[in-house]
């Protein structure tokens, strides 16, 4: 048991190594960006933080939480595979229902505050 313990403790230290230098990394990065502006033209520092991103995300994906969200990124993927689109006439003749629905909405809305309005009139002449 004192073994899985202390595992579990080495774990949880590599994980929170990791997570920092990937925060600092990124901290890097965009203030590398700000202080070299004047210096180095746009493309570089572009590539420059593309680079540090990139590896950031690497080392990120490389954590417990990071194969977990990229596991989910995955099952999300195969889910959208999955999923049935409607087919152009069924999302125009949707468009139409709900546009027809918003005008006879907004006309019922007109009409009761030009009623309010009308009543409000008269009781305040």
């Amino acid at each position: 048991m004192s073994d899985k313990a202390e595992g579990q403790t080495a774990t949880n230290t590599l994980q929170t190594v990791l997570w920092s230098v990937v925060v600092l990394l990124l901290c890097l990065a965009v203030w590398g960006n700000g202080y070299f502006s004047d210096q180095v033209p746009t493309l570089y520092r572009a590539l420059g933080v593309t680079a540090i991103g990139l590896f950031s995300a690497f080392l990120a994906l490389q954590t417990v939480k990071g194969k977990a969200f990229n596991q989910f990124r995955k099952d999300a993927m195969v889910e959208m595979r999955r999923v049935v689109w409607p087919t152009r006439q069924e999302t125009v003749q949707t468009t139409i229902i709900v546009v027809i629905f918003v005008l006879v909405i907004a006309f019922i809305l007109f009409f009761f505050d030009w009623i309010l309005n009308g009543l409000i009139s008269q009781v305040i002449g």
